[in-house]
């Protein structure tokens, strides 16, 4: 069988928004074609020999994605398009053409794996469920993690800062929901951590399979992490299934344009005294999310960054 591959031309400062776009709307593997040197900390992280260094960094990124042939790509590229417009309203995405060819038959969903490793983040250990812990290891709290289809393995920044916030904020038997599951790497952390139970909700089904997996990796007793599918925004029907005011964490690891609409109404999930830790927040959105808190009532309690990303924590009082 072959594939349609789509070329998103942009910009390297844009690439990861733009994945995350796509992520949001239900384009999921893309590849990423650039020219910018690896950080020593990216090479720390790998278990491959380094390649010489390539060409000089233009600043230009090629953004590949790919669907089966009989997909219905005149809806999706219609998604995707409109969804490159709304970012260059507030950011530089270069010139986001989007040229189509045609490649033969890989398998693009497992490919990836090849430079998935296990990492730190801070004393936490996350393993792919396809390496082995190693000894002086094994006395660490370690997430086993396999992120499917779903996003979220927590190797991106923002993963890696409600982590930290979950580290801060979680105490024994708490509650905690969180809204843009994924692989439900953020729910299974807060396990670890002492929680009592998590609530987890997506929009895309593959999560389901993904937390499952993930539960059963980490010895996650299937009473304490539900999953539900479903739009909490405006779904009253979830919103009633999730429960109000029961919650003593609200974790929400999605794009700053989502958190604007979820911030109003998830405060009637929280307790009094509940934490609201917020992510995917690039640092131009910053001020935006923070004016959405306030509208909603909650107090601002720390503002945590990492690379061009930012992390907002909150508290309803």
């Amino acid at each position: 069988m072959k594939w349609n591959r789509f070329t998103i031309k942009t910009k390297t400062e844009a690439e990861d928004m733009i994945i995350c776009t796509l992520a949001e709307i239900g384009v999921e593997g893309v590849e990423i074609q650039d020219h910018q040197p690896l950080t020593e900390e990216d090479k720390a992280q790998m278990f491959v020999d380094i390649m010489p260094e390539g060409p000089a960094d233009d600043g230009i990124a090629y953004l590949n994605f790919y669907l089966e042939e009989d997909a219905d790509k005149e809806s999706v590229l219609r998604d995707v398009r409109n969804a490159l417009e709304e970012l260059r309203t507030f950011m530089d995405i270069g010139e986001a053409t989007i040229e189509e060819s045609q490649t033969e038959d890989k398998d693009w969903i497992n490919n990836w794996k090849e430079f998935f490793h296990q990492f730190y983040v801070d004393d936490i250990l996350i393993v792919p469920s396809w390496e082995e812990v190693k000894e002086e290891d094994k006395d660490k709290m370690i997430l086993h993690i396999d992120p499917g289809t779903a996003f979220g393995t927590g190797m991106h920044e923002t993963t890696q800062l409600v982590i930290r916030q979950l580290k801060k904020y979680v105490k024994p038997g708490i509650e905690l929901l969180d809204v843009g599951t994924g692989s439900g790497i953020l729910g299974i952390t807060a396990l670890k951590l002492g929680a009592g139970h998590v609530v987890g909700t997506d929009l895309d089904p593959c999560a389901v399979p993904a937390v499952q997996d993930n539960k059963e990796a980490n010895g996650i007793v299937d009473e304490t992490f539900d999953m539900m599918i479903g739009n909490i925004i405006d779904d009253k029907e979830v919103q009633d299934q999730v429960g109000y005011e029961k919650y003593d964490i609200v974790a929400a690891n999605i794009l700053a344009d989502v958190l604007v609409p979820l911030t109003p109404v998830i405060v009637h999930q929280m307790k009094k005294g509940a934490y609201y830790i917020t992510s995917g927040i690039l640092d131009v959105k910053e001020e935006v999310v923070k004016e959405a808190v306030a509208k909603a009532g909650l107090t601002l309690v720390e503002v945590t960054r990492q690379g061009e990303w930012v992390c907002v924590t909150a508290r309803k009082d």
